[in-house]
């Protein structure tokens, strides 16, 4: 039950809800086999380039465990404009045996630093719209600030030390291959 009271002259609101679920007298509870196996759950890292259109609602979800309290994303995505021209698109490269090897040993030092218990990185390749997402990247930790601060690592570290390129596609008919500035080899000139 929970009641809704208002006192009109101070304009208080007060709302009473229950603390927890009522129990059928006599009931007890007891977790199943499948709830306990989850507390014994395996840690994954879930990397993937692809072609095909990135899913937030996918990614996020492959990193949800009943052991988290939070999820954390990274969303990045095509905006319509670089130093006042304006892009119509990104097109991605990665040289993908390297890519993924240095993606797994991000992960690798992610958990070695937080206590998180899922990684998604999922990088889209080829042509990217605006407004549609070229990279995401979830993780999942008891806490937040475990995953939030491994979500920021993953990405700076991903844009220093992972070899994939990005090419600015303009309305004017020209395109751009961008140097990343944060990455390790590039040089300054």
């Amino acid at each position: 039950m929970w009641s809704w009271e208002t006192n009109s002259s101070s304009f208080n609101q007060e709302t009473k809800l229950p603390l927890s679920p009522q129990l059928v007298e006599g009931s007890t509870f007891e977790p199943s086999r499948k709830d306990m196996d989850k507390v014994e759950e395996t840690s994954k890292d879930i990397i993937k380039f692809t072609a095909e259109k990135l899913s937030v609602d996918h990614v996020s979800q492959l990193v949800v465990s009943p052991l988290c309290g939070a999820v954390s994303l990274f969303v990045g995505t095509t905006r319509n404009n670089f130093e006042g021209k304006k892009v119509i698109s990104l097109e991605y490269e990665a040289y993908l045996p390297m890519a993924e090897n240095e993606i797994r040993k991000i992960c690798s030092d992610i958990r070695q630093k937080w206590p998180v218990k899922h990684i998604a990185v999922f990088h889209r390749l080829g042509l990217v719209p605006v407004s549609e997402a070229s990279i995401i990247i979830a993780v999942s930790s008891a806490h937040r600030a475990a995953s939030l601060e491994a979500v920021t690592y993953a990405i700076d570290t991903l844009k220093a030390r992972v070899p994939i390129w990005k090419k600015e596609l303009y309305e004017e008919s020209s395109s751009s291959w961008k140097r990343n500035k944060e990455c390790f080899w590039a040089t300054n000139s």
